[in-house]
């Protein structure tokens, strides 16, 4: 149990890393996990600290032991399976996450997120939150960020500042889920297009299955975040399926809606430098996690899920204490 209790020492919302590996044999040994890399004429042994990681992804040409499950699920490390590059390998897949299932965790989450989410006025209501706190988001961490500022990126920028408040101001007036999402559609087209103006990227069209490097960047941080969501939720004990916006079709899609709180502000606009910079894949994914943490972005998640299970707003003209 001391041993248990060490691994969890460091709370989630806290864990500063995220791995995704490709190429390699994930192994428990001498009381570690590891990934093994082999070369030409020696093979290579990495440590993967576990206590103070959130999840890892296993790309192409990957395999994992039992009992590195194990120690991972004693850790509570979200584990999922994936395409190369951290993008699923078919169009239509999902990732699969492993979840540690051998754990207390918390039920009051998820006993407030279902109090709401049948009620499809409070759902929207939800959703609507959602979505103002992802605005607030962009507009905090582009207003801090020096680095951002230093490419010609700016919140206060009128063409981004007016998308912003447009879509902000629209949000009131959406009576369902599909007015919701086209509006948010619209937004993501309109930060698109500003971050690729202001790095260079004329002809840049967004294209999830596009091999130029902007389209590969946001693909491969669009899944850093997903596995940020997936763990937030898990922790707090929420299915992934009660969604509030995505859930029509695709059955881990609260896991889409949490990462949405984050990918605008920090996985948009450094796809677009990083490409502008012909980064690797690697850099990028450096440069992502650094700005997850800057921005605290898994502090965010866990924010926003809990307040909405525990204290979610009332749909539009209800008032608390009423009736």
């Amino acid at each position: 149990m001391d041993q248990l209790t060490d691994l969890k020492a460091i709370l989630h919302s806290k864990r500063a890393n995220i791995y995704y590996l490709e190429k390699c044999r994930v192994m428990q040994k001498d009381g570690r996990v590891l990934y093994l890399t082999e070369a030409k004429d020696e093979n290579y042994y990495w440590n993967i600290p576990i206590a103070n990681t959130t999840v890892i992804l296993l790309g192409t040409g990957t395999s994992i032991t039992q009992a590195a499950m194990r120690m991972l699920a004693s850790a509570g490390v979200l584990v999922g399976f994936c395409g190369g590059g951290s993008t699923p390998l078919f169009s239509g897949s999902e990732i699969e996450w492993l979840t540690p299932q051998s754990e207390y965790r918390p039920t009051e989450y998820v006993q407030g997120w279902l109090r709401f989410w049948f009620d499809d006025a409070q759902r929207l209501a939800v959703a609507k939150a959602f979505q103002q706190a992802r605005v607030d988001y962009i507009r905090r961490s582009w207003d801090k960020d020096r680095e951002l500022k230093a490419e010609n990126i700016f919140a206060d920028d009128s063409a981004i500042a007016g998308a912003l408040d447009s879509y902000t101001n629209n949000l009131a007036s959406a009576e369902k889920t599909g007015d919701l999402l086209q509006r948010e559609a619209l937004l993501t087209k309109q930060l698109y297009r500003y971050a690729a103006k202001a790095t260079q990227h004329s002809d840049f069209s967004r294209d999830h299955g596009g091999t130029d490097l902007a389209n590969g960047f946001l693909n491969h941080g669009n899944y850093l975040a997903y596995g940020l969501a997936a763990t937030t939720l898990w922790v707090l004990g929420i299915p992934h399926g009660f969604a509030v916006m995505h859930g029509k079709t695709r059955r881990g899609a609260l896991v889409f809606d949490v990462a949405d709180l984050v990918k605008d502000a920090i996985v948009l606009p450094w796809a677009f430098v990083c490409a502008k910079e012909k980064m690797t894949e690697q850099e990028f994914r450096q440069q992502c996690l650094q700005k997850f943490t800057e921005h605290k972005a898994l502090d965010f998640m866990f924010e926003q899920v809990k307040q909405q299970a525990l204290n979610p707003p009332l749909p539009q003209g209800e008032g608390r204490g009423e009736g």
